[in-house]
């Protein structure tokens, strides 16, 4: 602990985003460049290093939050770097993405503000790349062993790293034509720009594993012929499978899934096309959803000169503090209000005039879309719902919608390449993969991981997947425990 009392003397600072009107206009990352390392350390010194830290348990990674607060508060880099690596393979990804768990965790939150543990994380990560503290770690010698995993999400791109270093021969394979997943296509680069997701690439390469991308396995390539070729198989495809929205009028041109406006938007940006044919260019946009998606869209919508956009919320709006009876302290709380990079251009920008708060319209329910006489959406019928979720006679209204986008999230892997029944793999009644206590499915050799198996969650819980699989994959090629397995297939967030 360098400074005893920097949680009573330093505030809370946090990373500086750029002016709305300056990164509205672009596309690169919202927060001020080089302005996270001056302050950083006198953020890091109101760590308490606590006796009993929460942000340990509240990380799915078990993150070694203390120890590197300390070593940045000494402007030690290099071994924060050590102790940073030595749980998160990925830790410039949830510097940027993570909602941060450990912050609601943190001790200092009881009555104060959390330590900045995302922004600490975020400039340890991007200091280790510039002084090259983030080199290759091939394997000293391979064991002859041979893995496919499927699916370059932050889950298997974990798993392969952690297995490679092992010494096993890993293969990715990867049905889109670039590696990544929904860090690639489905973040929008105001979030992270996509040369850090490059960058650990190349690292991955340069260590041995192989990637094979523009293969769908199912489809391109049979299941059953992997695992003839191979000792093992992880599967992470992520949960693909969107949720719908059955409403009368959901047939009209003009309403997509997130996942399919996303991704164009971010080849636009890969510069694969000029504009995205789904582009909210000059158009009154409607998003259906109130999670991190719906405020993905928001912000991209915004960049690319939306007439208006307005997000659907179907919670009552939430509380600027937690609710201790109902989220106490450490638990990570779901409903206070929070403001998003996207949120905050939608409010300054006035996207949303008819809005509860900056772009979102709250305890909203969505009741059908009306279309014009060529079929296309031109407005959306909402009513107000109470907790229940009841319509609330006399709150209907009407919304001028040209584009609709879902974001309602994802039930489980998608089957349409034929992995799930070629396999024949056992699913959960939620539809995710059903797995053992050591991450193997009902197939012999087999693993599954991630989204695909645990359902749709945080950037953080997926590379803590990705580790233990690793665990337990090394396991059954070997015989002997080596890797370490930050969580089991079974263990969920804190809660009540």
């Amino acid at each position: 602990m360098a400074d005893p009392k920097g949680f009573m003397t330093t505030p809370r600072q946090d990373w500086p985003r750029r002016p709305v009107e300056e990164r509205a206009r672009d596309w690169d990352e919202v927060y001020v460049p080089g302005a996270l390392l001056p302050i950083i350390s006198k953020q890091a010194d109101r760590c308490m290093d606590c006796g009993i830290p929460f942000c340990h348990d509240a990380c799915p990674l078990g993150n070694l939050i203390p120890e590197w607060n300390d070593l940045v508060s000494r402007e030690d880099w290099r071994a924060a770097a050590d102790r940073l690596h030595a749980t998160n393979n990925f830790p410039e990804f949830t510097g940027r993405l993570c909602p941060a768990p450990c912050e609601a965790g943190c001790v200092l939150a009881i009555n104060q503000p959390a330590v900045t543990i995302k922004n600490v994380e975020c400039a340890i990560a991007d200091r280790a790349w510039e002084e090259g503290f983030a080199p290759p770690r091939p394997p000293e010698r391979l064991s002859g062993k041979t893995v496919a995993v499927i699916g370059s999400g932050p889950t298997g791109l974990a798993a392969a790293q952690q297995l490679t270093r092992a010494g096993h021969t890993v293969a990715v394979y990867e049905r889109d034509d670039r590696l990544g997943g929904l860090m690639r296509y489905g973040i929008p680069a105001f979030k992270m720009e996509k040369h850090h997701l490059e960058r650990r690439l190349e690292q991955m390469r340069a260590e041995g594993t192989k990637f094979r991308t523009s293969t769908a396995v199912g489809r391109d390539i049979g299941a059953d012929e992997l695992r003839t070729r191979y000792d093992a198989v992880v599967l992470a495809t992520g949960a693909t499978a969107w949720r719908e929205l059955p409403v009368p009028g959901r047939e009209l041109t003009g309403i997509h899934q997130a996942m399919e406006y996303l991704p164009l938007a971010n080849r636009v940006r890969e510069g694969d096309m000029e504009t995205s044919p789904l582009s909210a260019a000059g158009k009154h946009v409607v998003i259906v959803g109130g999670g991190d998606t719906g405020a993905d869209c928001l912000g991209t919508a915004v960049r690319e000169g939306a007439a208006s956009v307005t997000q659907l919320d179907i919670y009552a709006l939430p509380d600027a503090e937690r609710d201790e009876d109902a989220e106490p302290w450490p638990t990570y709380p779901m409903r206070v209000y929070r403001l998003s990079a996207a949120h905050e251009e939608a409010r300054d920008l006035r996207t949303a005039p008819v809005a509860d708060a900056d772009a979102r319209l709250f305890a909203a329910s969505t009741l059908r879309f009306d279309g014009d006489a060529q079929g296309r959406v031109r407005s959306l019928h909402l009513v107000e719902v109470d907790a229940r979720r009841r319509p609330m006679e006399g709150t209907g209204r009407t919304l001028p919608a040209d584009l609709v986008l879902l974001a309602l999230g994802f039930s489980g892997p998608d089957r349409e390449d034929g992995l799930v029944d070629q396999l024949e793999l056992e699913l959960e009644p939620r539809g995710t993969i059903a797995r053992d206590s050591g991450f193997a499915t009902n197939v012999p050799g087999v693993f599954a991981a991630g989204d695909a198996a645990r359902g749709q969650s945080l950037i953080v819980w997926a590379i803590a997947e990705g580790r233990a699989v690793a665990a337990a994959v090394d396991r059954h090629l070997t015989g002997s425990a080596r890797l370490p397995a930050p969580i089991g297939p079974y263990d969920r967030p804190m809660a009540v």
